[in-house]
């Protein structure tokens, strides 16, 4: 049986345990601990002694769990049996992981459902040795780095899971947006992870996202986009013009429609409704606050309140349009008694020929232009 005079590991940055071959170990012996190692001697299954970076001679006053073993009356060259382990403390940086199948998210900004991907890479290292060797470790004689990630993998993945779910409802924060976002978002993951990762003895060095995107050719990415771009275009137009802009692509819509027998009356009449609703939200938003003072002193009376209906052309919504609207597309026998209207406060949709005052159209005159105010002499 040969004895062993030195004891050491190399090392190397895949290898995280490793145990020495031989367990014929005698009294005298030197025990080498390179820099980002420790050594474990173990006896009977056992834990005895722990050995920090060093040379050390095996001898009973400096290895004082191993005594009863090293004291056997061997003479100088007192053999024992006794595992030696050794754990490896650096850092593995270029751990990469992702998720294996995208996660469904319902987007809190937008209200539609989509499959989220996330990748990313993480750091780790070995800051528990004992607990570590004592938890995780086993009896395999040599426990790699690939064998950490394999262990750690599902739990990195669930917690991205959790936290984006919880991010994005909390936040209201798009999952296009997310992108802005990733340092926040590896924060949380990396501190959920490290509480997980405290219990075997390991540090998570370092987590972060490379990205957190939707399969672009998944078609819920189309409909996202499609949703974010109307949005942001109400915003930035206003409500009144972005419902303005949409009535004039139903128009043209109908208008191209060669069945509908409406393209011409479309085509001649809708610049004589949208320029009666246009001037009409320009006179409120820009003269609304202006009185023009009679030479008497008095104050003209409102102008009545112009109502708004909207019309059922081709089965979709046109409009709305005023009652000069509708009188010019009664004369062109495009708007009829049989024709479907709806104005604010109703129920539903009904013919023209239900509502007393759109009725009155097909029959009365229109009534005659308002008088112009003749101008004030300029005062001598």
């Amino acid at each position: 049986m040969a004895l062993i005079d030195i004891i050491k590991w190399d090392g190397n940055d895949q290898e995280f345990v490793w145990k020495f071959p031989s367990e014929n170990l005698r009294r005298g012996s030197q025990l080498v601990v390179k820099p980002g190692q420790v050594a474990f001697f173990v006896s009977r299954g056992k834990i005895c002694d722990e050995v920090c970076e060093g040379t050390l001679t095996l001898e009973t006053n400096n290895l004082p769990m191993l005594t009863g073993l090293l004291s056997l009356p061997f003479g100088g060259n007192t053999p024992f049996q006794a595992e030696v382990w050794f754990v490896n403390l650096i850092s593995k940086l270029d751990n990469k992981w992702g998720t294996i199948r995208p996660i469904q998210l319902e987007d809190p900004k937008y209200g539609l459902v989509v499959p989220v991907r996330a990748f990313g890479q993480y750091g780790f290292k070995i800051s528990n040795a004992h607990k570590f060797f004592e938890v995780l470790t086993g009896t395999a004689k040599v426990f790699t780095a690939a064998k950490i990630v394999e262990y750690f993998t599902g739990l990195l993945v669930h917690t991205v899971n959790v936290i984006l779910g919880k991010a994005f409802i909390e936040e209201k924060l798009s999952i296009l947006d997310a992108s802005t976002h990733l340092d926040i978002l590896a924060q949380k993951c990396k501190q959920f992870i490290q509480t997980e990762m405290d219990k075997f003895g390991i540090e998570l060095v370092n987590f972060f996202f490379y990205s957190i995107n939707i399969p672009e050719d998944d078609p819920s990415y189309q409909k996202l986009k499609d949703i974010k771009e109307r949005m942001a275009e109400l915003n930035m137009l206003g409500r009144d013009i972005y419902q303005y802009e949409r009535s004039i692509d139903v128009m043209k819509t109908a208008a191209g429609n060669p069945g509908g027998g409406l393209g011409s009356m479309m085509q001649a009449g809708m610049g004589i409704a949208v320029g009666a609703n246009i001037g009409q939200q320009m006179s409120q938003q820009q003269f609304g606050g202006l009185m023009t003072r009679l030479p008497d002193g008095g104050v003209p009376p409102p102008l009545p309140a112009s109502v708004l209906y909207h019309v059922a052309v081709n089965g979709q919504a046109a409009g709305p349009y005023n009652e000069s609207v509708l009188r010019d597309m009664i004369k062109t026998g495009q708007f009829t008694p049989a024709t479907l209207i709806w104005k604010a406060g109703m129920q539903n949709w009904v013919p023209a020929s239900s509502v007393p005052e759109v009725a009155a159209l097909f029959t009365a005159p229109p009534p005659p232009p308002i008088p112009q105010v003749p101008p004030v002499p300029p005062t001598v």
